[in-house]
């Protein structure tokens, strides 16, 4: 701490102004050169009117970064507009898909409903239609076995009448048949 404090202390005496020797107006007085320097200095300054020019640079400065501040705003309106506009067609156009969302449920409930009824009422013809093919395979099949019955009955009846019947008989219902045809034939 003492060290510091003696640092600081030396530091401060040791400045240039406590340097120069002399009187102060004096040209060997380094600190009066500098003091006439730095004053001829701020003079020409003074008299190019630089702080003018500064100040009217630092005027134009402050209109064009005003000038861009006001378009910034201008931009940022602009973009707060659109954006409110981009937000209001995302909701339409989320509102227009959730009902299109909500109308293809409707539209596939009554598509399953309808469909359903299709397919029992495809099932019911189908159930009906085999129906009709089975009464129809069955009347087939006893019109078959009659007619199978038939033939065998007419094929023994032909047997037993051949092996009972004479000529004459057979001759006799010959001529019967031919009197029935042709009284069936007029």
């Amino acid at each position: 701490m003492k060290k510091a404090l003696l640092s600081l202390t030396l530091a401060v005496a040791a400045t240039p102004a406590f340097a120069a020797s002399g009187p102060f107006v004096s040209f060997n007085n380094t600190n009066f050169i500098v003091l006439l320097g730095f004053l001829v200095f701020v003079g020409i300054l003074l008299y190019a009117k630089v702080p003018e020019l500064i100040s009217g640079m630092l005027d134009k400065r402050a209109e064009g970064i005003s000038s861009e501040l006001e378009e910034a705003r201008a931009l940022r309106e602009e973009a707060q507009t659109i954006l409110a506009s981009y937000e209001r067609k995302q909701r339409e156009v989320q509102d227009l898909a959730d009902a299109i969302v909500a109308q293809a449920k409707v539209d596939a409930d009554t598509n399953a409903v309808k469909a359903k009824e299709d397919i029992k009422t495809s099932i019911a013809r189908r159930l009906a239609s085999a129906q009709d093919q089975i009464a129809s395979a069955q009347a087939a099949a006893v019109r078959d076995v009659r007619n199978t019955a038939v033939t065998v009955a007419i094929a023994a009846a032909k047997d037993v009448i051949a092996k009972q019947m004479t000529v004459t008989d057979a001759n006799k219902l010959i001529d019967e048949a031919i009197v029935d045809v042709s009284e069936k034939l007029h």
